[in-house]
């Protein structure tokens, strides 16, 4: 299903191939699940549900581009707009988060 969903066979992958390399981008990415969280909790939001967020956020939209491009590219939330959002916005310029 996965070979013809892909066509991994004309990208001379494999399923095997294609789960390393999913799981070594899951790794690099990792920190993002720690990092975006600890950022935007300094503007009061919940930290829990930042966590939440950003791990539904990443996957939906990789998975969107998976399914819609066939393209092995992973996506998550930017961590400078958000650094701008929570230290500039909120806490430079006195912006409520909600």
């Amino acid at each position: 299903m996965l070979q013809r969903l892909f066509q991994l066979d004309d990208h001379k992958t494999t399923v095997g191939r294609e789960l390393q390399a999913g799981l070594t981008t899951f790794a690099a990415m990792a920190y993002i699940l720690a990092v975006n969280p600890a950022i935007l909790a300094n503007t009061g939001m919940d930290k829990g549900a930042l966590v939440t967020v950003t791990a539904l956020t990443a996957a939906i939209a990789t998975a969107l581009m998976a399914l819609l491009t066939n393209y092995p590219i992973a996506l998550a939330p930017g961590m400078g707009i958000n650094a701008f959002f929570t230290f500039t916005m909120v806490l430079g310029k006195g912006v409520p988060w909600s």
